[in-house]
């Protein structure tokens, strides 16, 4: 059985991923100290904005302590430039083969996002094991997911759930055993970073970590 990838690992024993949409560059910084100062260590950005790369850039030289990854990853081109900004991660919200072909082919650690069986079979061809539930909760939840994956246990795959996850169901996800951590967008919403209210992201951050020590 495939052993995940040490980034990952870290990921599974933080068990809370702060997903994000960042407009500016010189909110990176200061996001990135209020996650850390709730206690989330753990965050991937995503490539809808144009700020994402130099945002990264800046956390991973001056906020070390935080695993900083990339999502919404959709080109081979995109890979490669998530890697030379020296993302600890790629995630996709979906699973293209060229660009699991091209992370492969430069080492950076991936996750890609399934919503069916066929999905997961098709990660298992890359050796995969740490994949993306989305969009969790319009497809079915913890219920489809508790579904899709039982034919899967015995290969040891682990999940992280994205869309839909909140305060108030994480802890469900995060019980069952095939769940290694959920993704939360709600940590730190696109109009709080663009407000600079770090107090509120900081508060969340906590609540969310809370839980996830709660659940184990």
């Amino acid at each position: 059985m495939s052993v995940l990838p040490e980034v990952f690992q870290k990921v599974a024993a933080r068990r809370v991923v702060a997903v994000l949409v960042i407009d500016r560059e010189d909110d990176a910084i200061p996001l990135a100290e209020a996650l850390l100062a709730g206690g989330v260590d753990c965050m991937e950005l995503t490539l809808r904005t144009d700020a994402a790369m130099g945002a990264l850039q800046q956390i991973r030289a001056k906020v070390p302590e935080m695993i900083a990854g990339i999502g919404t990853i959709l080109t081979p081109d995109q890979v490669r430039a998530v890697r030379d900004a020296d993302a600890a991660f790629g995630v996709s919200p979906g699973l293209n083969e060229r660009v699991l072909d091209t992370a492969q082919e430069i080492g950076l650690p991936f996750a890609p996002g399934i919503v069916t069986p066929s999905d997961i079979e098709r990660a298992l061809a890359y050796d995969l094991r740490m994949l993306k539930f989305f969009p969790a909760e319009p497809s079915g939840g913890l219920k489809y997911l508790d579904s899709i994956a039982a034919p899967y246990n015995h290969l040891g795959l682990r999940y992280v759930p994205l869309g839909g996850i909140n305060v108030d169901n994480m802890r469900h996800y995060l019980a069952h055993a095939a769940v290694a951590a959920i993704g939360g967008s709600w940590l730190a919403k696109r109009d709080a970073i663009h407000a600079g209210d770090w107090a509120t992201i900081t508060a969340n951050a906590k609540a969310a970590v809370a839980i996830a020590e709660e659940s184990g």
